[in-house]
């Protein structure tokens, strides 16, 4: 068998993840052509390529890596609980230390009363999880026809069947006969986009009721859920009205059905807070998790129950799980994880050191030609790419074009940003300091004078 090591060359690499390799979210035979960017390892916020560049991460990973990479800790964790005890399931009545304990930790850190996990290995899992466990809960509760789920449009939760029936993204539900039954979308609270002449908050009222009007068409009686991310991530880092939560919360309250917040992006220290939900304001009876719980250094993801739901459930068998729920090396790491951030105070460096100053250097940006908008939340941000900076208008080309040739001029500048549309995001790892900020930000900067060059040259600044 061929050992592949770093020291192949670029284009043998690439060839073979070509010839054998499908990557997710991809046109295969194009990237195939063009060639994939290997990377070779990581430090910090920084990563090296197969060609010796660095790169500054500004997403995280996949908005996961929040103690950054290379930490000695969680690698001496991993080894040596795959010493002690690589794997043990949590069927048959048997469980095991690790799962104890990070389901106990999770636990304190939650607000409320959400005192109970249902282990995953990704958010995805987690919220297909939370489909069946929303369901069997009213059930057991005498209201079967309570099975609807509510969710948004461009919201993301997943890509199984049902993770990504319950997101609201058109072009995953083009594929596969998605959605599944039973789940219903509402529109999004993206003022920027859609809110014409209102005001952020009359629009943010505005979205939040579409959740009343949903309930009252549907029937109060067959609607089980609402699920939402505290902020829009893969849609955007859609950063909702001060008003939209709030008005969320009372619907929910007054029709009695379950608030499931996913987590997976706003969980664990991105916003400021350890949950979104905190920084919203929000009491979820679910939360879905996964990503900065083990920084990503593992698979590991779940749903965090409040007690009400978790006694119904468990006065019954629930028959659904996952052969790596609660994966010992995988809870051990996460354990780990959540011990460094605690310890070396990352939700306070978020909110009170890296926030700040990123928001100043963040916002500074609004003035560059290419930019209409710039949104921030603890370390969680967007720019709104726009032809036209006095009017929110989208460009006439097929949205992102140039978010595409955006996201270009970052790679070559060596810094990761992301494009959804026409909008760039960022979402770097929780322990960037100031110094890799302005790294990032000058990056940043050099990339978006650069696209608006090109777009400005290929005719593309133009208005719809």
């Amino acid at each position: 068998m061929r050992q592949i090591t770093n020291h192949l060359p670029t284009a043998e690499l690439q060839a073979l993840d070509a010839a054998h390799h499908m990557h997710p979210f991809t046109t295969n035979d194009a990237l195939g052509k063009k060639g994939a960017r290997v990377i070779t390892r990581a430090d910090g916020v920084m990563l090296t390529d197969s060609e010796g560049n660095e790169i500054i991460d500004g997403m995280a990973g996949l908005w996961c890596v929040n103690v950054g990479y290379g930490r000695q800790e969680l690698a001496d964790v991993a080894a040596r609980q795959i010493m002690e005890l690589p794997y043990y399931n949590t069927f048959f009545q048997t469980t095991h230390v690790p799962a104890i304990a990070l389901a106990a930790r999770i636990a304190e850190l939650a607000p409320g009363d959400l005192n109970h996990v249902f282990f995953a290995s990704s958010g995805s899992e987690a919220n297909d999880t939370n489909i069946r466990m929303v369901r069997h809960y009213w059930a057991l509760k005498g209201q079967p026809e309570r099975s609807v789920i509510i969710g948004r449009k461009n919201g993301y939760h997943g890509s199984t069947m049902g993770s990504a029936s319950l997101g609201g993204m058109a072009a995953m539900h083009a594929q596969g006969g998605l959605p599944i039954p039973g789940i219903v979308h509402i529109g999004q609270p993206h003022w920027y986009l859609e809110g014409g002449e209102m005001t952020p908050e009359e629009f943010g009222l505005m979205r939040a009721r579409e959740l009343e009007q949903a309930i009252l068409e549907i029937g109060p009686e067959k609607v089980a859920a609402f699920i939402g991310e505290p902020v829009q991530g893969a849609g955007g880092v859609i950063i909702p009205p001060s008003t939209y939560w709030p008005e969320i919360q009372r619907i929910v309250d007054k029709y009695g059905i379950l608030l499931i917040a996913d987590e997976v992006i706003t969980g664990f220290g991105r916003t400021g807070n350890w949950f979104g939900s905190q920084t919203m304001g929000i009491k979820p009876h679910i939360m879905t998790i996964a990503k900065g719980l083990s920084s990503g250094y593992a698979p590991i993801g779940g749903s965090v129950v409040c007690d009400e739901v978790a006694a119904v459930i468990g006065a019954d068998e629930f028959n659904h799980g996952y052969t790596y729920s609660g994966h010992p090396v995988a809870a051990a790491i996460a354990l780990e994880n959540l011990r460094i951030m605690e310890e070396e105070g990352v939700v306070e460096h978020v909110r009170d050191v890296a926030h700040p100053y990123l928001a100043q250097k963040w916002h500074a940006l609004a003035e560059h030609p290419l930019v209409g908008e710039t949104r921030l939340i603890g370390l969680m941000g967007s720019l709104a790419l726009t032809p036209d900076k006095s009017r929110r208008v989208p460009f006439a080309a097929e949205a992102g074009t140039a978010g595409f040739i955006t996201r270009e001029r970052c790679f070559a500048n060596n810094v990761i940003m992301r494009h959804v549309y026409d909008r760039m995001i960022i979402a770097p790892s929780l322990v960037i300091t100031p110094d890799e900020i302005d790294i990032l930000i000058a990056r940043a900067t050099r990339a978006l004078d650069e696209a608006y060059v090109q777009i400005k040259a290929e005719g593309l600044l133009k208005a719809a």
